[in-house]
């Protein structure tokens, strides 16, 4: 079946890679999404996997729309007793660029309409749309005269991980986090610090990467698990499937110097089980002292927008300063968003690209820091690539995707087995959940 999965402007390239490693055929790289194919173990696993997917969304009709009444023949023409009954609910979600349509809302209702049209007319009953939490959630983008239907497996959007118990004023989203943290490279060979960690949403990005775990394993659930093909036992074997998983050898730490944020990531980390790999202390950056082994910065810092500082261009300067005297020989990656600040911090990228954080349009850029002058470090042997926008081709997807195939193991058990978990009366997630949660507990002295 052909499928799409949404994400953020800029991160398209990294989901291809992710969705090459898992097997998936057929990728092609669009506007915000990237489109694919496989079966509905792929839908599955895609849903519970990708970290920088925002949903997934399988198309049911694509079709050409240059009036409301194109749009509603063609939702019309669809059976939809194959997906719903007059006791079902459901709700449509429409993206729109075009000059024909001006108001999202109105193609949401077309659709609408046409469904709930059919099943007066054959049935003299309808279903009922509920925005909240519907059976049913049907996404309608429509591209100039070109439209796309489809059935939303997601639900909820996938970058509500399911483990953030309570956020900061400004929060990062988490796949925006994943993605940045994909994008350096730090699979967990080396320490890792945030010291800006607000809610600490970068850490337990990185902790979860670093120890192989399953973006969704705290979700509550998806949208596929009410449609009425929905395979229980296959996602139970998807869900329990922890043979990606690995031990991870470093630490991750997290400061910051506002005590309700470190008592928020605290919580957090808490609920992602996640205590043994990161710790929190409250200390503000001018305290920062070169760590003791190799590591990797990854932050966030306040750029003034919806969390502000006394001194925003004296932050960065001690930013500048902190990273060229006591992180040497390391890298660090900083997102913001004013080129102030980032001037401020004096040193040159060695790596730039636009992100957007909500609807702010940032930039992450990558300092790779040395002892002495660049020329020094080129006499030595060593370089630094030039600053620009990183390119991912699709020659990078299929070498990643042979790579995989390589390296991917063929046999595997699961932890828990689905049907012996459902003789002692609870369900395989909730198991597993209450794993993570007491591996958390057997640690928390540590």
């Amino acid at each position: 079946m052909q499928l799409i999965a949404k994400t953020f402007q800029g991160l398209e390239p990294l989901l291809a890679q992710e969705l090459t490693a898992l097997g998936a055929d057929d990728i092609e790289i669009g506007r915000r999404m990237v489109s694919f194919s496989g079966d509905k173990t792929m839908l599955y696993r895609a849903n519970f996997c990708l970290r920088t997917a925002i949903r997934v969304l399988k198309p049911i009709k694509q079709f050409r729309a240059r009036s409301a009444d194109d749009v509603y023949r063609a939702v019309q023409s669809i059976d939809w007793s194959q997906y719903l009954t007059t006791q079902t609910t459901f709700a449509v979600d429409s993206v729109v660029f075009s000059t024909e349509f001006r108001h999202s809302k109105f193609v949401a209702y077309k659709v609408k309409d046409a469904i709930v049209d059919q099943f007066r007319e054959r049935t003299g009953d309808r279903p009922n749309v509920s925005v909240s939490n519907p059976d049913l959630r049907l996404h309608i983008h429509i591209s100039d005269f070109d439209a796309t239907l489809a059935l939303d497996s997601s639900g909820e959007s996938l970058h509500r991980r399911g483990y953030r118990q309570e956020q900061v004023a400004a929060p990062l989203n988490e796949v925006l986090a994943a993605a940045i943290v994909m994008m350096s490279g730090w699979d967990g060979s080396t320490d890792f610090i945030d010291p800006f960690c607000g809610s600490g949403t970068i850490a337990i990005e990185a902790a979860l990467i670093a120890r192989g775990i399953a973006p969704g394993i705290f979700r509550k659930g998806y949208a596929f698990e009410k449609w009425p093909d929905f395979d229980p036992d296959l996602f139970s074997t998807i869900f329990n499937d922890d043979s990606a998983e690995r031990d991870f050898g470093h630490h991750i730490y997290c400061y910051d110097n506002d005590p309700m944020a470190v008592g928020i990531a605290t919580r957090n980390i808490k609920a992602a089980g996640l205590g043994k790999e990161i710790s929190v202390e409250l200390r503000d950056f001018k305290d920062f002292v070169r760590p003791d082994a190799k590591a990797m910065i990854i932050t966030n810092p306040p750029y003034g927008e919806r969390i502000s500082t006394p001194d925003l261009q004296g932050l960065y300067r001690l930013i500048g300063q902190k990273l060229k005297r006591e992180f040497s020989g390391n890298e660090a990656w900083v997102l913001s968003y004013h080129e102030e600040c980032f001037e401020a911090i004096g040193l040159k990228p060695s790596f730039r690209t636009t992100l957007y954080n909500g609807s702010l349009q940032c930039e992450v850029r990558k300092y790779q820091l040395f002892d002495g002058s660049y020329n020094a470090l080129r006499a030595s042997g060593g370089t630094i690539k030039e600053s620009g926008d990183r390119r991912f081709s699709r020659r990078d997807t299929r070498a990643s995707r042979r790579d995989n195939h390589t390296s991917r193991r063929d046999n595997h058990t699961s932890r828990r087995d689905s049907r012996s978990s459902r003789q002692h009366g609870s369900s395989p997630r909730t198991q597993r959940q209450q794993s993570r949660k007491r591996y958390f507990e057997d640690n928390e002295e540590d």
